[in-house]
């Protein structure tokens, strides 16, 4: 899952990124309204994390923007305006949720979980084939055993298990994982998969990581 943060006290702005990475999630960080906006209409995001006292935009109106355009994303406001009207104004323009600084990382977390959390997740679990992915610990199991991924491969095995048979571009998991601002060499990507796929085998799993010439990879049932 990746996560935008936009927030004008870079100090702050990093340390959010900081807990989101400890916790096994993608984060990239914005100073003023007018870039997370530009940012969230690459839809490239899974949540956006908005201050509402930003330069050039207040937070409010790239709220407000968004929604105008049919954009969904999921909007976690987060703001020193804790007074029950601001609270108001960001739930009733299309803010998700509403938390007041300065707050507790870990409800800032579970906030996160809830508003992105979908009707048919609330066990956290993905399962694809024989294969299963606990959000919560990490560990990725079958039957005979299981491990426990590392930030980047959690990540990559997530979002395959999310689009299980759709082929996704080199590219597209570049950003979606690594980010924009990445100074990763794209090969790194290959590099992950076969860490995953090794642990796949290892598992006995039925499903596995395939390559399609020049379009990308994509989590398909193994018919061995």
């Amino acid at each position: 899952m990746r996560i935008l943060i936009a927030e004008d006290e870079v100090a702050l702005a990093k340390a959010i990124v900081k807990i989101f990475e400890k916790n096994n999630y993608s984060a990239d960080a914005v100073y003023d309204g007018e870039e997370a906006l530009a940012y969230i209409g690459t839809n490239n995001y899974d949540v956006a994390v908005l201050d509402v006292m930003m330069p050039k935009m207040d937070g409010i109106t790239v709220l407000k923007k968004i929604r105008q355009t049919g954009n969904n994303i999921p909007v976690l406001i987060l703001s020193a305006k804790s007074e029950v009207e601001d609270k108001i104004l960001g739930l009733d323009n299309g803010a998700n949720d509403y938390l007041a600084k300065p707050f507790d990382s870990r409800e800032l977390l579970a906030r996160i979980r809830c508003i992105t959390r979908s009707k048919d997740d609330f066990s956290n679990k993905l399962t694809v084939g024989n294969i299963t992915l606990n959000r919560n610990t990490y560990e990725l199991s079958s039957p005979t055993g299981n491990y426990r991924l590392a930030n980047k491969e959690f990540q990559l095995m997530e979002f395959f298990m999310s689009n299980p048979h759709n082929i996704i571009a080199t590219e597209k998991l570049m950003e979606k994982i690594w980010g924009y601002d990445s100074e990763s060499e794209i090969n790194v990507v290959w590099v992950y998969i076969s860490y995953l796929r090794k642990k796949l085998v290892a598992l006995n799993a039925n499903i596995q990581i395939t390559a399609s010439r020049n379009a990308g990879y994509s989590l398909e049932y193994n018919n061995d």
